[in-house]
């Protein structure tokens, strides 16, 4: 069996990414009257802040949807040949 069909058949797992300068979460606001979007922020308050100003402007905009985005590393998990066992303390 080659070494491409053991690791295809391997267990893998689906963490958050913890590594060194990993994004956490990003917030985001889109206007469901006209799809406008907010920028994106590592706070809540940024977008929330936008979805007020736009209606502020646009008296009808007053539906938006707040969008999440996490993120998350797929890495071999015990069992799979990739797997390497942390280092013990």
């Amino acid at each position: 069996m080659s070494r491409r069909a053991v690791i295809r058949y391997a267990t893998w797992a689906l963490r958050p990414d913890r590594t060194p300068g990993a994004l956490t979460l990003v917030y985001m606001m889109e206007c469901m009257t006209r799809l406008d979007t907010s920028e994106t922020s590592n706070a809540p308050q940024d977008p929330e802040d936008w979805a007020i100003r736009h209606t502020a402007r646009q008296h009808d905009h007053e539906k938006f949807r707040a969008l999440v985005s996490s993120f998350v590393r797929v890495t071999p998990a015990p069992g799979n040949p990739l797997y390497e066992k942390p280092a013990s303390r």
